[in-house]
């Protein structure tokens, strides 16, 4: 199944088990912003509804997905989180969703037909919609632009800086991953920019000290290809890396916090 046509299947089950309570369906991610990779990316969306799901309609829309995740041979996964319009009309961090679904949540959805990932706070909300906000693409429904305000700074910032906070941990087994994602939150800190991973890490080849700029253009070409390389890198050049950035946007995201009134981006 190609990325057109899982879009038009989710579209499609949107609007038969949603009907009237659909607001809008939007792309954002690698996808929106053209850097999407069907090896390494996840086709990222975000569903607006007016009214709050019932059990009844998260075992739908959870059936329906894993029957067009069944026929997605050629690409990773989907992404996909539904909120309420009225949460993003006074936005809070971490901010209410009323389902998600994703690969890490597949294997849960595939083998318990009652499971059902929502109802919780999502630290990551805030950050997808500033993406969908500035970047992203409107497959139904009304432009974004008309369903939300824009997003106070802060609670970007905190989204950005959450999705950073376990680089050390982590950079070893997701070394392309936290790479990139830390040189996009540190490109923003710097330039006030919405970039992708992609971007981020075109910026730190140019921005970063020279020790790390091998290491970024290693991410960078795992990102665009469709096998994952064999060369590692050892654990104490991955944190040297991961100490520097984490210092340079701490440093800065103290700076805004402390130094600008509430605006939103």
């Amino acid at each position: 199944m190609e990325v057109q046509d899982v879009l038009n299947s989710i579209i499609a089950l949107f609007k038969r088990e949603m009907s009237d309570k659909l607001v809008g369906i939007y792309v954002h991610g690698s996808l929106a912003m053209g850097c999407f990779n069907p090896y390494k990316s996840d086709i990222d969306l975000l569903v607006v509804i007016d009214t709050r799901l019932t059990q009844d309609h998260c075992k739908a829309i959870a059936k329906g997905l894993l029957a067009i995740h069944a026929g997605m041979a050629n690409t990773r996964g989907v992404e996909l989180t539904i909120v309420l319009d009225e949460n993003l009309q006074n936005l809070c961090y971490p901010t209410p969703i009323e389902f998600h679904y994703s690969d890490f949540h597949r294997e849960k959805y595939e083998k318990d037909e009652h499971y059902v990932c929502g109802g919780v706070n999502d630290p990551d909300l805030a950050a997808q919609l500033v993406i969908a906000y500035h970047r992203g693409i409107r497959l139904f429904g009304k432009p974004l632009r008309e369903v939300i305000p824009p997003v106070d700074r802060q609670l970007y910032l905190k989204a950005i800086l959450y999705d950073i906070e376990d680089a050390a941990q982590h950079i070893q087994n997701s070394a392309m991953y936290y790479t990139l994602n830390l040189c996009r939150v540190l490109f923003y800190l710097r330039e006030g920019g919405i970039a992708s991973k992609r971007e981020g890490g075109e910026w730190g080849l140019n921005n970063l000290p020279t020790e790390f700029r091998e290491l970024v253009q290693h991410s960078l070409d795992e990102y665009s290809e469709a096998t994952v390389p064999t060369a590692l890198y050892k654990s104490q050049y991955l944190a040297l890396f991961v100490q520097y950035m984490q210092e340079e946007i701490y440093k800065l995201a103290k700076e805004s916090e402390s130094g600008s009134a509430r605006t939103s981006i």
